[in-house]
C-alpha cells in the first residue's frame, strides 16, 4: 500500500469509509448494512492489505461505534488513523455561540466513547456552516481530545479554497471524481498544497453512479451514460477496469493525500487495495480523461439533489 505523509503520521493512501456500518448507503448500495461480523472482517482485510486510515461520522448511525470495538478487537487502535466529523449543529445552535460550543464538546465528547479513542486523531465539521466554530475545535485539541481539525465540504470550491488558509484547520474532505473536477478545477487542491493542509478525496464513484450496470442507473441520471462509455473505452484501451481508471486518476492529482472508498464486502476491500497499489495514471490516460468528460449539469455529479428527481 502506497502511503503519504501528514502531519506526525505515515497515511495510506486508501482511506477506507464506514458509512456503510452505521447504514444503508449508496444509490448502488444492493448488500444493505452489513452485519457486525462482516463489518469486523472487511477492517481486519484493509488492516491486511496496510490500510490505516478510516473515515466515520456521528451521524452515520452505528458506524462510530462498530469501527470503536471492531479496532480494539484487532488490537489496532493504536495505529488506526480515524477521521470523524462533529454532527450537524441544529439553527438554534448555529445561532448562539455557547450553545454551539456546548454541541460540539458534546458530540466530540461522544464520539471518543463511541470509537473508544482517548483522541480522536482528525475532527471534522459535518457541515460548512458549522465552521464558524473551529475555535471550539482549536481549543479541544489544546486538552488532547482531537489531534487535528478541519471542514468536510461541499461541492462549491470557493469555501474550500478559503478553509485551507486558515491557520486552525489542518485538514479538508472534498468530493472529487472522474465527472466531477470542480474542486481541481476550482483551486482548491492548490490553496491546500500552499497552506499545507491535507486532502481527503470523497465520491470516487459517486455514490457507485460510475459503476453500477448501465441498466440499472436510474431515468434521472441517464445522462451520465454517454460519458462512461467513452470512459470505459479509456479504460479499457489502457488495459484497466473503469474502477482503476477513476481510482489512480484521483491519485495523480496534486494535493490529494487520500482517497476515501466505501465498501460493503471483503472483496470490495481487497479489490481496492490492489487497485491503491498501481499509483497514479500515466500522463496520457490523465489527459484522455480530462479531454473525454464534458462540464455536467449539477444534477448528475451532485447526490445531494438526487432525490430531487423523484
Amino acid at each position: 500500500m502506497q502511503t503519504t505523509r501528514y502531519a506526525n503520521y505515515e497515511l495510506s493512501r486508501l482511506m477506507l469509509g464506514t458509512v456503510q456500518f452505521g447504514l444503508p448507503y449508496g444509490v448502488a448500495n444492493r448488500t444493505g448494512q452489513p452485519s457486525y461480523a462482516e463489518a469486523r472482517a472487511m477492517v481486519a482485510a484493509a488492516l491486511e492489505g496496510g490500510v490505516n486510515c478510516f473515515d466515520t461520522a456521528a451521524a452515520y448511525g452505528s458506524s462510530e461505534d462498530v469501527l470503536g470495538r471492531v479496532l480494539q478487537e484487532l488490537g489496532a487502535a493504536g495505529r488506526a488513523v480515524v477521521v470523524t466529523k462533529v454532527r450537524a449543529l441544529t439553527a438554534e445552535e448555529l445561532a448562539n455561540a455557547t450553545l454551539a460550543a456546548r454541541a460540539i464538546e458534546q458530540s466530540v465528547a461522544e464520539s471518543r466513547r463511541r470509537l473508544r479513542l482517548d483522541c480522536l486523531p482528525v475532527v471534522l465539521f459535518h457541515s460548512e456552516s458549522d465552521a464558524r466554530y473551529l475555535e471550539v475545535l482549536t481549543r479541544l485539541q489544546a486538552t488532547g481530545w482531537i489531534g487535528h481539525a478541519g471542514v468536510s465540504c461541499d461541492h462549491r470550491p470557493g469555501p474550500a479554497a478559503t478553509f485551507a488558509a486558515q491557520p486552525a484547520v489542518n485538514a479538508l474532505q472534498l468530493p472529487a471524481n472522474l465527472l466531477d473536477r470542480r474542486h481541481v478545477q476550482g483551486g482548491s487542491l492548490a490553496a491546500a498544497v500552499a497552506h499545507g493542509v491535507a486532502v481527503f478525496v470523497r465520491s470516487v464513484y459517486l455514490q457507485g453512479l460510475l459503476l453500477m450496470p448501465e441498466a440499472a442507473i436510474p431515468e434521472p441520471l441517464r445522462a451520465v451514460v454517454p460519458v462512461r462509455r467513452r470512459l470505459t473505452a479509456i479504460a479499457e484501451s489502457a488495459g484497466l477496469s473503469l474502477a482503476e481508471l477513476a481510482v489512480r486518476y484521483l491519485l495523480g492529482l496534486e494535493g490529494v493525500t487520500c482517497v476515501l472508498v466505501g465498501v460493503e464486502t471483503v472483496a470490495q476491500v481487497r479489490e481496492n487495495v490492489a487497485l491503491f497499489s498501481r499509483g497514479p495514471l500515466s500522463d496520457d490516460a490523465r489527459q484522455a480523461v480530462d479531454a473525454a468528460v464534458p462540464e455536467l449539469p449539477e444534477l448528475i455529479i451532485t447526490p445531494g439533489l438526487w432525490n430531487r428527481t423523484k
